[in-house]
């Protein structure tokens, strides 16, 4: 005996999506469970590899809505940004923030967008003026590609007025 050839779209349809759907057990559906959360994983590492500075020892952990982040960034504000940007991904409700800092620094306050709010209005409620609309804008980059585009619900940095 050896290799036989037949017609691939010839014959009986046991092979199906739908065929297999019905014989799905449960083993099946906890492999792509956990498949599926590893994807996830994937993705949410290519956020934060998106940024434009490294986390050292990056690691992630997803459950359900929560993402825990390890790892070493240089900066409270760095560490802020990897916080923020994974928080404001559709589907995560939570970020347990396990990042260690090289430099530390107070904490920056966050700002959760309201329907109708710009950083110009957001400004001059923090700070007393709408003119510092650009610090705002400056410290949600690259989350911010432009500050005419933000929306409820989403989380923006706060940093301190320089007293300069």
């Amino acid at each position: 005996m050896g290799l036989f050839s037949f017609l691939k779209n010839a014959g009986s349809k046991v092979l199906t999506k739908k065929n297999a759907k019905a014989v799905k057990t449960e083993e099946i559906i906890k492999l792509e469970a956990k498949l599926l959360a590893k994807q996830k994983m994937i993705l949410l590492q290519g956020v934060v590899e998106s940024l434009p500075f490294d986390v050292e020892n990056l690691n992630l952990k997803y459950s359900d809505d929560k993402v825990t982040i390890f790892g070493q960034v240089d900066s409270q504000e760095e560490r802020e940004k990897v916080v923020l940007a994974l928080g404001n991904v559709a589907g995560i409700a939570k970020v347990d923030d396990r990042l260690s800092v090289v430099k530390p620094a107070p904490e920056a306050q966050f700002y959760t967008v309201k329907k109708g709010d710009t950083l110009g209005k957001i400004s001059k409620e923090v700070y007393g003026a709408a003119k510092h609309y650009k610090k705002i804008f400056e410290a949600n980059k690259p989350m911010l590609k432009s500050a005419n585009l933000i929306y409820p619900g989403q989380q923006l940095r706060i940093p301190a007025l320089d007293n300069a």
